[in-house]
């Protein structure tokens, strides 16, 4: 296969905290992706994030190793509550982020409108798999890059791109959740708090484990019984999208909607980095400076090995991986329930 050497595609990593930070890119980030401690964000979980001082700490410090900072803002804001997005918005730019990355039209207008120097990127939250939808972000919001859902084929991204007039990011490693998406209500309804608007995902103050008289672990969210395991099995972090639930004409418990996996794209590489990808996403900002290392390292070594023609194996980050399980999801043939 013939990969274009001129082609380096920026390696993306997860921050939750500073340390974090630095952590991503003294392991050879080219690029973090972090938020505020707020809604604005769709990882807004507490002890996680980034306060104003914090952030232009962190700015400076990846800029000096010629690294660059991405600011999330890929939340939905709610009826009356703009300004606090308008505010992350502006606090953005005043503090010297490389980009911001939105999801909502409202945002992506305000950011246009008051600061048209920003680099806008389109989230993965925004939903856009088509070259229409695309070209119009691009257009209304002059949005340099995308970041597609995890729903294409290595075959359309390459068609994808050789259409539209914005760079192209897609996730490699991590959670393996496709978008903005009707199950996420889900969470909303057995917590009150809402993924895409709140930013939270399963707060952790909901999960409660339980030991039931067979000695099985039971995982619950705000007393909705998520998942049992045994104490051989590996559970995965209570997400009701992720659950296993008995459903009719079966008798046996079953992920009715997701096995919990991760998604590893490393023996896809040579074909990304074909396509014309310009950028590797790594999900994970919930995670700690331990994996952030790891994981971080091992792709930057993976991405520079296929760049030189050579092979590449991350078969030990399986261990990383929720529930101990990858998959290459859609990216190379879609199988869907």
């Amino acid at each position: 296969m013939n990969i274009n050497t001129q082609h380096k595609p920026e390696l993306v990593c997860p921050a939750g905290t500073p340390a974090s930070l630095r952590t991503a890119v003294d392991s050879g980030a080219d690029t973090v992706y972090c938020g505020f401690q707020n809604a604005t964000n769709a990882r807004n979980f507490p002890g996680l994030n980034f306060t104003p001082a914090e952030l232009e700490e962190s700015i400076a410090y990846a800029h000096a190793h010629k690294a660059q900072v991405l600011v999330a803002l890929n939340t939905f804001p709610p009826a009356g509550q703009f300004p606090l997005w308008a505010n992350a918005v502006d606090l953005a730019y005043n503090l010297g982020a490389d980009a911001i990355i939105v999801a909502d039209i409202g945002v992506a207008l305000y950011a246009k409108n008051k600061h048209s120097d920003l680099r806008l990127h389109l989230s993965v939250q925004a939903g856009a798999p088509s070259i229409e939808a695309i070209k119009f972000y691009c257009e209304e919001f002059d949005v340099k890059r995308v970041v597609l859902p995890r729903i294409l084929t290595i075959t359309e991204i390459k068609s994808l791109k050789q259409e539209i007039p914005c760079e192209i990011e897609c996730f490699i490693f991590g959670n393996h959740g496709l978008m903005a998406e009707g199950r996420c209500s889900l969470t909303n309804y057995a917590t009150g708090l809402s993924t895409n608007m709140d930013g939270i995902c399963s707060p952790a103050n909901f999960v409660s484990y339980q030991v039931d008289a067979n000695r099985n672990l039971r995982t619950e969210l705000n007393r909705f019984t998520i998942d049992s395991f045994s104490c051989s099995q590996n559970p995965g972090y209570p997400t009701i999208c992720k659950g296993r639930y008995t459903v009719a004409h079966r008798d046996d418990p079953y992920y009715a909607f997701e096995e919990p996996l991760s998604l590893n794209l490393a023996s896809l590489l040579p074909e990304l980095i074909a396509a014309g990808v310009d950028a590797f996403k790594i999900e994970g900002r919930q995670r700690s400076k331990a994996y952030i290392q790891s994981v971080v390292s091992s792709w930057r070594k993976a991405i520079d090995s296929v760049l030189e023609g050579g092979s590449v194996n991350m078969d030990h980050l399986l261990s990383l991986t929720e529930g101990h399980k990858q998959t290459l999801g859609a990216y190379e043939t879609k199988r869907w329930r």
